[in-house]
């Protein structure tokens, strides 16, 4: 009974398997083998030319702690900084043939002073690397060669949960590994994985070295760079994320134009959507973001939000919650026109907006200290309207996490001197030569978080 059940079971899938990958239905690629049997082979076969491998080697700094009692014999501080070698190992995809560039994630090539690709037919390739994004978890490689395949990008803004998708890439260095799974949600951020989030979630299959491989749909098309597991140990457990081909696109648009990703900035603080919000709101939307403040001289402002308002949708896709909004804005890049779709005293409309540049404003805060890496700063105001460094980000595991920062701290002060912006912050570290407490608000309380 049992067997039989499971066989019925089979059947099952593989008829609504082949209902979603009909054989005239995906741009004339065959989905069946001679013996009619439903494969993505086929698919495969053009696709996986374009996934290459990564090897990288360089040099990271590390600071060894010296107890107290032996500084004397050493001569060296209690955090003395020191090179460690490293290699490592990861995935690439190639989306121009033609100028033989190459994306795959930031942390893949990050600090590397050797990137070497390896390609399907077995070249072997030194790669530039033209520009990268921390925050994202993105960069751009260059490679010199002909005869390269490439992946077209889709819009990642058609995919829906439930789509199939395939995992492609070189999980511990077993080179053009694929796996294959459907779309598990859209829009997933909170996760402090990166500064921005807004991934795609998957069940395919992703494992270590697969960062920086392709997520494609049965088309064979890049719908998302794979950057991410979620599971116990680095293991799989059916819990993938991926950075959509959108985000990437855009990123990977202004370091070509730029050298540089430039952020957008919309110029608002707010939160997620809940159903309390949406009801004292006069909302018929439950999700989305929800705008608290709108700081004067903003994008925001001078395109007429209000505090108070509900974005639901933005370019006309609906958003999840705020930390969407915010990665979705910041990937856009200063100078883009956007449109919003704002609810407000239950009435929806449209609002254009020309996105503000937020570079200026926002720095790592490892520039300023060692010891807050990790963090990310920017120029804000204090609960009393004063001018102060917030802290928008902190890393999970990071040199700033491990001194007790964390998310939406207000560094207001250097040892007992106020610091209204990341210049004066920076300036009063500088002169301390010993001991730095630096004066946090958070929330309602005050605390002195001490770098030595």
């Amino acid at each position: 009974m049992k067997q039989a059940i499971r066989q019925a079971a089979f059947v099952l899938l593989t008829a609504a398997f082949v209902a979603a990958t009909s054989a005239t239905a995906l741009a004339g690629i065959p989905f069946f083998s001679k013996d009619e049997l439903p494969s993505l082979a086929p698919m495969l076969e053009g696709t996986t030319p374009a996934i290459v491998s990564i090897a990288v080697k360089g040099t990271q700094p590390t600071r060894q702690q010296v107890p107290e009692m032996f500084r004397y014999f050493f001569g060296a501080p209690n955090n003395q900084a020191q090179e460690r070698p490293f290699r490592g190992l990861g995935s690439g995809v190639i989306i121009d043939a033609s100028k033989g560039y190459i994306v795959t994630n930031n942390h893949v090539v990050d600090n590397a002073d050797e990137i070497l690709v390896k390609l399907t037919d077995g070249r072997e390739l030194v790669a530039t690397k033209l520009g990268a994004d921390e925050q994202s978890d993105i960069a751009l490689l260059q490679i010199d060669a002909e005869r390269l395949n490439e992946l077209k990008v889709a819009d990642s803004n058609n995919l829906r949960v439930g789509d199939f998708v395939v995992a492609i890439g070189n999980p511990f260095g077993l080179s053009q590994t694929v796996t294959s799974g459907i779309v598990s949600a859209l829009g997933r951020s909170g996760l402090n994985i990166g500064g921005y989030e807004d991934f795609i979630q998957t069940d395919a299959a992703i494992n270590r070295g697969n960062s920086g491989g392709a997520l494609v749909n049965l088309r064979g098309e890049l719908v998302g760079i794979n950057t991410a597991i979620f599971g116990p140990n680095g293991g799989n457990v059916g819990i993938g994320f991926a950075i959509p081909s959108n985000m990437m696109q855009s990123l990977v648009d202004q370091i070509i134009e730029f050298g540089e990703v430039r952020r957008g900035l919309l110029g608002i603080v707010g939160r997620d959507v809940d159903a309390g919000l949406a009801e004292a709101f006069n909302s018929q939307v439950n999700i989305g973001a929800f705008v608290n403040e709108v700081a004067p001289g903003t994008a925001a402002e001078k395109a007429g939000l209000q505090a108070g308002d509900i974005i639901s949708e933005i370019n006309g896709n609906s958003l999840s919650g705020f930390n969407e909004l915010r990665a979705k804005i910041a990937s856009l890049g200063a100078g883009a026109e956007v449109e919003l779709t704002v609810i407000r005293a239950g009435k929806t409309q449209k609002v254009d907006v020309v996105l503000d540049a937020a570079a200026a404003a926002l720095a790592e805060a490892k520039e300023v200290h060692p010891a807050l890496e990790g963090a990310t700063l920017s120029n804000g105001k204090d609960s009393d309207g004063k001018d102060a460094v917030i802290i928008d980000e902190v890393a999970e595991s990071s040199p700033a996490a491990g001194i007790g920062l964390r998310e939406d701290d207000i560094i207001v002060g250097v040892n007992r001197n106020r610091v209204d912006n990341i210049s004066e912050l920076t300036e009063r570290i500088a002169d301390k030569k010993d001991v730095i407490a630096l004066n946090v608000k958070r929330g309602n309380s005050n605390l002195y978080i001490v770098i030595r």
